[in-house]
């Protein structure tokens, strides 16, 4: 029996296989954030078949404030979830499982698109664009951590199988997870625990949103690959609260400012990262990083460096990508 065509289940939710397509922004939403039909067929074509067990959607805007980019899917206001049932639909008709990855972008954010000053854990530049924030109140916070609340109800209303929380590539809350960045002294900073208070607050708040049976995921970067960033010992103390608050999946990346490993060209360059976040916790991880042929998704199962295996480029770049390894393995 292959082991990428193991089925595995978790909190209501039951993968045909152990095949994942990431989350990649493709910037094919309209102006204002709604689903286009470009979006509609990008997904269409990319879950055609049902041979990806589940479909992570590109990160959406929980707040205009957060949004990350021109074409940004957004998540931030009730009118839009007609439209998103049009997307988890389309997936499902296909036969793949789906879930919605909630985002803000904080200092990540550029006025010139949202019209807002950017905003972070604290008045510091960020090394991904150099910007120097605004510093975060503690009422703001509370905001936010709202906004990703009401945007993970919108998900469920829309029909998804799940919610993925973004806290990598530099975003708000790789910001809080990382000291480059967080540099407060009340109890949004500190050490590791201070540092993922807002995670776990806002994982509090998702769930009671969507409620028991709804899976939650959570993206970490899992080390920022930076002097003085996060590292994988930050992230397995990270990584045993989230599990603690009721976190189904962990979706593992890394690198604060995007990330070139030396090793670009090895298949599962996090694995480093999955396999020390697997020794800590008991809930599935998900492995992504260069995967491009099916013996390696094979392997790095094999040698449980993963529960899951993400396949990104290879499948951006050949939608039948996902088909020709399955059969294959049949």
């Amino acid at each position: 029996m292959s082991y990428l065509l193991e089925p595995l289940s978790t909190n209501n939710i039951t993968l045909k296989n152990r095949l994942v397509m990431p989350p990649m922004a493709t910037r094919k939403s309209k102006k204002d954030g709604r689903i286009s039909k470009n979006i509609l067929d990008y997904y269409d074509e990319k879950s055609r078949g049902g041979y990806i067990s589940l479909i992570i959607i590109e990160h959406s805007f929980i707040t205009k404030r957060g949004k990350a980019s021109e074409g940004q899917l957004s998540v931030a206001d009730d009118n839009l979830v007609e439209d998103l049932k049009k997307l988890s639909n389309i997936i499902h008709g296909n036969g793949s499982k789906t879930v919605m990855q909630i985002n803000h972008a904080g200092s990540a954010a550029s006025k010139s698109v949202t019209g807002y000053e950017p905003v972070g854990p604290s008045a510091v530049a960020n090394p991904r664009i150099s910007n120097v924030p605004k510093e975060l109140t503690e009422k703001e916070i509370r905001d936010i951590i709202e906004e990703f609340k009401s945007a993970a109800h919108r998900v469920k209303e829309a029909g998804f199988d799940g919610v993925e929380i973004h806290s990598a590539h530099g975003y708000l809350l790789n910001q809080f997870f990382s000291p480059l960045t967080n540099k407060r002294t009340d109890e949004y900073g500190g050490d590791v625990l201070g540092r993922i208070k807002i995670h776990l607050e806002i994982i509090k708040a998702v769930r009671d949103a969507v409620g028991e049976d709804f899976p939650i995921l959570l993206r970490l970067g899992a080390s920022d690959y930076m002097k003085g960033g996060t590292t994988i010992e930050d992230s397995k103390i990270a990584a045993i609260e989230f599990e603690k608050a009721r976190v189904d999946i962990l979706d593992i990346s890394g690198g604060f400012c995007g990330y070139t490993p030396p090793d670009v060209n090895k298949q599962g360059y996090f694995a480093p990262l999955t396999q020390g976040i697997k020794k800590v916790v008991s809930i599935p991880v998900i492995l992504t990083g260069g995967i491009t042929e099916v013996d390696s998704a094979e392997k790095l199962l094999s040698e449980s460096k993963a529960d899951l295996i993400g396949v990104g480029r290879a499948i951006y770049k050949d939608s039948k990508w996902a088909e020709k390894a399955i059969k294959s393995l049949k």
